[in-house]
């Protein structure tokens, strides 16, 4: 007799046939998910009892395919509530893990672990459709992960995660030794309060010792909302990272480029709905490309400005301050801030390199009450092109490339701001295919985030109807009848 194990290594060709085969294993405490994870081939399922599954310490290890993942998933999405010291480990290769909530509880390390250990990590896996809500210890002082990403092509979506208050970054992606390719999409970010001390950051994507290192992790289609843990909302410590099409909702804290170059952030919303502290994207390092980004009535100053291009050190250490240089800025429109932009900030005897060989075009820039930028250092050998601005001061020496204009601004229910009429960038600097709202640009492109045009409207900012877990749009908590 022909085992179904041996069926798995005939081929593409038997795909389709073998998935019919595929098991469904009902579980119901974490020694049997690693029994039939042992057991399970290709395309096959381990559901889990709905419940409160207590101090549940899971190890999810197996060998799935591409087309055949292996899927522990709860029987219910959102009533399998992981509770007490329950975590979750997974380790191999094309795994999914969907429907669960982690609620009353906590544990040290990792919630959601992307590895079995140190010597096996999971690639090409995957968790979805999961929350987990308030999952903190009794001192805020105690540190956890509640998301660790390691291994390569991993994906975190449709989750929320929302209420952590002690000490430790919500997720993490660990960095190897080549780029990683994980992709965190579609998940709601929710509150996380102001913790007092550093580590209080959402997402943060490497660590100083290893910024140098490409990481290619992609973050897209996220709503962050009220996470203002600290001044750092995404801290991104490595190299070629996209910062996608997400929104900012009242979040004390700025998109940081800490450490590490060519990271791109592209068309995403920064409101501040009257929060104090709500910035937009400091800017460290090289290469970078921010553009397509709406900010809108933020009050940060300083490094938590609409965006702040920092000063460097000279010859400094990984885990200090790297030059600005070879920066583009192009095609963002400021509305309302507080500071729209700081050149240099920070600048002072031990950060004294100003950023250099800098591009800043086609942005537009509105106020009618406060200065727009303050130049703390003076851009070197940098170029403005095609800017348009309208505020009582500007705020530095105006120059070629910096236009004084009447602007027509408001700001609309859905937080994009239009105006109109709009003015055509006076010499194109990206060849970006689109606008904020996802319509195509024209030629010449008209000037800050926004194309006036007929076309579809495919992007809008996020709300909680949009992302995170099908079982809680919004609810951030058990559905009806899941604690039973």
């Amino acid at each position: 007799m022909i085992s179904r194990h041996t069926m798995c290594s005939v081929g593409m060709a038997f795909l389709i046939p073998l998935l019919c085969f595929a098991v469904d294993r009902p579980v119901t405490t974490a020694a049997e998910i690693a029994a039939a994870a042992a057991e399970a081939a290709p395309g096959d399922t381990l559901t889990m009892a709905d419940g409160v599954w207590q101090d549940a310490d899971i190890v999810f290890e197996g060998i799935g395919t591409e087309h055949g993942p292996i899927t522990l998933r709860a029987r219910t999405p959102g009533r399998v509530i992981l509770s007490g010291r329950s975590r979750l480990r997974i380790g191999g290769e094309f795994l999914v893990v969907d429907g669960l909530c982690f609620q009353n509880g906590w544990v040290k390390g990792h919630v959601i672990a992307f590895r079995r250990d140190s010597k096996r990590a999971a690639n090409h896996c995957r968790v979805t459709n999961c929350a987990v809500i308030d999952y903190n210890p009794p001192d805020k002082k105690t540190d956890s992960r509640w998301v660790s990403l390691y291994g390569t092509h991993n994906r975190v979506d449709h989750c929320y995660l929302g209420g952590k208050n002690n000490s430790g970054t919500t997720l993490v992606v660990w960095l190897s030794d080549g780029p990683n390719h994980h992709l965190i999409d579609r998940n709601h970010f929710g509150s996380r309060p102001y913790l007092g001390w550093n580590g209080g950051e959402t997402i943060r994507i490497g660590t100083s010792k290893r910024s140098m290192v490409s990481s290619r992790t992609v973050v897209e289609n996220n709503l962050f909302e009220e996470c203002s843990g600290e001044a750092e909302i995404i801290s991104d410590k490595s190299c070629d990272n996209i910062h996608r099409y997400n929104t900012f909702r009242s979040c004390g804290g700025a998109l940081t480029l800490r450490h590490g170059n060519r990271d791109t952030v592209e068309a995403n919303w920064f409101i501040g709905g009257g929060t104090k502290g709500t910035g937009g994207v400091r800017v460290i390092g090289e290469g970078h490309r921010v553009f397509n980004n709406c900010f809108v009535e933020l009050t940060g100053r300083g490094h938590r400005a609409a965006l702040s291009l920092m000063n460097g050190m000279p010859d400094g250490p990984l885990h200090g301050y790297a030059p600005v240089k070879d920066v583009i800025i192009a095609h963002n429109t400021f509305f309302r801030c507080r500071q729209s932009v700081v050149l240099g900030c920070k600048a002072s005897r031990k950060l004294s390199v100003p950023p250099s060989r800098c591009r800043i075009a086609n942005n537009l820039l509105f106020s009618d009450t406060h200065p727009l930028i303050e130049a703390q250092a003076e851009l070197q050998e940098s170029e403005w092109i095609g800017n348009v601005f309208q505020a009582p001061k500007l705020g530095i020496a105006e120059r070629p490339g910096l236009q004084q204009a009447v602007l027509a601004g408001r700001s609309g229910v859905d937080g994009v701001v239009r105006f109109e009429p709009a003015q055509n960038a006076s010499r194109p600097v990206l060849s970006n295919p689109d606008d904020i709202d996802g319509q195509p640009r024209g030629i010449p492109p008209h000037v800050g985030c926004d194309q006036t045009s007929d076309a579809l409207i495919t992007r809008r900012p996020l709300t909680a109807a949009d992302v995170g877990p099908g079982w809680d749009r919004g609810g951030h908590g058990f559905p009806a009848g899941s604690s039973q």
